[in-house]
């Protein structure tokens, strides 16, 4: 079935996060509570609230959106290119440019969002950020009363599941066992939160942003049975 989607309907996306404050001294001591009480169960007995919460980007209570990268398919003279480009910064100015985005140019109900791990993590992120910044969401990120052949995303790691809803596999484990040559990245996921608080360094965390995003598209070309894109192919804007 996935091959009958047109490409070009697809917007890719990843999003990079990081705790709300360096550290959680910095937090209100509300939110220190409710900081530890959410993460008990994570943490354990193994961790302290203070030890554990350089893990807090990962929930968007207690996290930011600090980086949103897109991509999306074109063709032209029968010439097919990836076209790449992110949102970053501030996050409210993050989550706004997103919105219009998805406003001005994937807003048709043919249109798809599209990200590895992206119903569990992505889409609700952004949706729930949004909220708490006092956005109005977007039409694809507004899921109420959808049914569930109405929800206009598509996510890799579900595609890969093939119906096994305890499979969990990474991008990047993905991406080797499908053959698809690994980008030279010189960070990971783990890493984001001191990239970006203690090396002040975005711009190398946009770049690992825009690899997952031509990583996953890669990914979805491989379920397609189809080319890879090669590298003239993908395009910076």
């Amino acid at each position: 079935m996935i091959k009958k989607i047109p490409l070009e309907h697809i917007l890719f996306l990843d999003i990079e996060t990081v705790p709300l404050t360096p550290s959680f001294e910095d937090l209100e001591p509300a939110s220190q509570i409710l900081w530890e009480q959410k993460s008990k169960y994570q943490r354990k007995e193994e961790f302290t609230p203070e030890e554990f919460y350089d893990r807090a980007g990962i929930w968007a209570e207690f996290g930011k959106v600090v980086c949103i990268s897109v991509g999306y398919f074109t063709t032209k003279g029968g010439q097919r290119s990836f076209r790449v480009t992110s949102f970053h910064g501030d996050e409210v100015t993050i989550l706004k440019d997103f919105k219009s985005l998805l406003r001005d140019h994937f807003n048709q109900p043919k249109h798809l969002l599209c990200a590895h791990n992206g119903k569990e993590f992505d889409f609700p992120y952004i949706a729930r950020r949004m909220v708490i910044n006092g956005i109005t969401l977007p039409y694809k990120l507004d899921l109420f009363g959808k049914k569930p052949w109405e929800v206009p995303h598509l996510d890799t790691m579900e595609l890969w599941k093939f119906g096994d809803y305890k499979h969990y596999t990474s991008l990047k484990l993905l991406a080797n066992v499908l053959g698809i040559p690994s980008p030279k990245e010189d960070m990971d996921g783990s890493m984001v939160r001191d990239v970006y608080y203690e090396e002040k360094d975005l711009d190398r965390i946009v770049t690992y942003c825009e690899l997952d995003v031509v990583t996953t598209a890669q990914v979805f070309l491989r379920l397609r049975n189809e080319e890879l894109l090669m590298e003239e192919e993908i395009k910076k804007i």
